[in-house]
């Protein structure tokens, strides 16, 4: 796939407003807003449901393009998670999506595994795979609390 031609920054300095506008792009069905939060790399990772892994640049941008192509995804991001460092974050998202169906607009959820590098150019996307949650949203599981006596 032929490489996607540079961008301009998205508004902001960290991973968290990268991420916010990488989904207000996914709200408004903006391709470029999108794909501007992205690495200019070319062994960028994207993963939908169901999907085989897109490597670059053009392969991400031609899925989206399909996702987008009927306007904007109504995607709510919820309980996130993150581990930070100097260079890089690790965001884990579940998303509540709305699917119209023929009775109606139905919720829907996903996980979605964001990493952001710090680049030359801001915090930018490396990486995004989503997994099909369910129709129910689901409760984290984590360790019980350390409790020292």
């Amino acid at each position: 796939m032929s490489k996607a031609p540079k961008k301009t920054a998205p508004v902001g300095g960290s991973a968290d407003e990268t991420e916010a506008s990488f989904y207000e792009a996914l709200q408004i069905g903006d391709i470029e807003r999108l794909m501007a939060c992205w690495a200019d790399e070319d062994d960028v990772i994207c993963i939908h449901p169901g999907s085989p892994r897109l490597i670059g640049l053009g392969a991400v941008r031609a899925a989206f393009d399909a996702v987008l192509n009927h306007g904007g995804v109504r995607i709510q991001m919820e309980a996130l998670r993150k581990i930070e460092s100097m260079t890089s974050a690790v965001h884990s998202v579940r998303e509540r999506i709305a699917i119209l169906t023929n009775e109606g607009a139905v919720d829907a959820y996903a996980i979605a595994t964001n990493v952001y590098h710090k680049t030359a150019q801001g915090w930018r996307m490396v990486a995004h795979h989503v997994t099909a949650g369910g129709a129910n949203e689901s409760e984290d599981i984590s360790d019980p609390p350390h409790v020292l006596h």
